[in-house]
């Protein structure tokens, strides 16, 4: 058994969270750079809280400059177990409306210009993706959340765009129609990528402000109306979240899907050829596998 520590990646809308005991804004440093923000630390329900808004406090950071390997790095050296990963999101459903929520269990990776992976020349590892959140992180989100009366949807495929601009119609169509994905967004990836390199625990909260630009009453939506929502949808992910701590307790066992143990088997390079310069950089999000 460890400890639960349960950090929260909060999205647009999302940049503080009330109700924790003793809590204090810590600075902490990564040897991929400075986080989004500082990290408010915590407890609630006797559990651990971490805190980190992705885009920093007054939203300083596009969906592009988050420095998402930084912010994993961070959460990973405070001793965090479990992310839940809260963020906006459009639909591309009828019956995924403004104000639901969806717990997305796969992603469609369209990004093009961010770092997606702390591995790399001088320390290669492969981790699996296949199914890239945690089910039992994912299943105490939904609980959370229908207990809070919220209108979730249990699984969806999330549509990682680039941005910062919102995709044309033929894109939204293609997304749709296509491929089949359910809701877009531009920052769970490659955060969700990272999570499980550093062996985190990972669920996603998509929180739908609107419909993407396939729907044919989306140009009548103003924008006041999306932010009302956002508003609304702020005021549910921290209801939701105050809620995690009782479901998932303080005595942490090992995840039973292996998220705690993804790089067992992932890194490749031998160990007389791996850089000790990377290597000490993946210290926090790598050093179980590779103290070995």
């Amino acid at each position: 058994m460890t400890d639960t520590m349960i950090g929260v990646i909060g999205g647009s809308g999302v940049y503080e969270m009330g109700g924790l005991e003793d809590a204090t804004w810590v600075a902490v440093e990564t040897p991929w750079g400075t986080p989004s923000d500082q990290v408010l630390t915590g407890a609630l329900g006797g559990v651990r809280m971490a805190f980190l808004p992705r885009h920093g406090r007054g939203h300083v950071h596009s969906p592009t400059t988050v420095p998402y390997r930084a912010n994993i790095d961070a959460l990973k050296r405070l001793g965090v177990t479990d992310v839940i990963s809260v963020s906006a999101c459009g639909s591309f459903r009828e019956d995924m409306a403004p104000g639901d929520f969806v717990i997305v269990d796969q992603f469609i990776d369209r990004t093009i210009a961010r770092e997606k992976s702390f591995f790399g020349t001088g320390c290669v590892a492969h981790v699996s993706v296949a199914h890239p959140v945690c089910p039992r992180l994912g299943a105490a989100c939904l609980e959370a959340a229908r207990a809070e009366g919220i209108t979730v949807h249990d699984g969806g495929t999330y549509l990682a765009m680039e941005g910062p601009q919102f995709s044309s119609m033929a894109e939204s169509k293609l997304y749709r129609e296509v491929w089949g994905c359910d809701v877009i967004g531009m920052t769970n990836m490659p955060e969700a990528k990272l999570a499980r390199e550093a062996e985190l625990c990972y669920a996603s909260v998509a929180m739908i402000t609107d419909y993407d630009s396939w729907h044919p009453d989306h140009g009548a939506v103003e924008i006041s109306d999306i932010i009302r929502t956002l508003t609304g949808n702020s005021d549910k992910a921290r209801a939701l979240v105050k809620r995690l701590p009782g479901l998932l307790g303080a005595d942490r066992a090992p995840c039973p899907h292996g998220c705690d143990r993804a790089l067992e088997f992932a890194v490749m390079t031998a160990p007389d050829k791996r850089d000790p310069v990377l290597v000490g950089k993946l210290d926090a999000v790598a050093g179980r596998v590779l103290r070995d």
